[in-house]
């Protein structure tokens, strides 16, 4: 019986593990494979220095997933961390606190 138990659970762990591991996630964009696209038509040592340079290029802000504008939590460091300049202590982190909250 404590047999049948464990097979079962450890089925059911597996299966939802599966299940959640599956979630749909926005994909990152191939910068290998734009890049590529891009190069049609190009050859030679124009076509190297292209792909150098595109993937090189970091992406930008507009295209990037943690990038939505002022509400991201990158901006909104510098935001606090801009608005909290010139205070200390207990004072700063209340003052971070209660700005990265809003």
């Amino acid at each position: 019986m404590n047999k049948l138990v464990l097979m079962t659970t450890l089925t059911c762990a597996l299966v939802c593990n599966a299940a959640w591991a599956s979630d749909d996630k926005p994909a990152k964009p191939n910068k290998m494979a734009t890049c590529n696209k891009e190069a049609e038509g190009k050859k030679g040592d124009e076509r190297k220095a292209f792909m150098k340079e595109c993937l090189s290029a970091k992406a930008p802000e507009a295209d990037t997933a943690k990038s939505k504008g002022a509400g991201s939590q990158q901006n909104k460091m510098k935001r606090c961390n801009e608005e909290a300049t010139g205070l200390k202590g207990d004072e700063r982190k209340q003052k971070m606190s209660a700005c990265l909250k809003s």
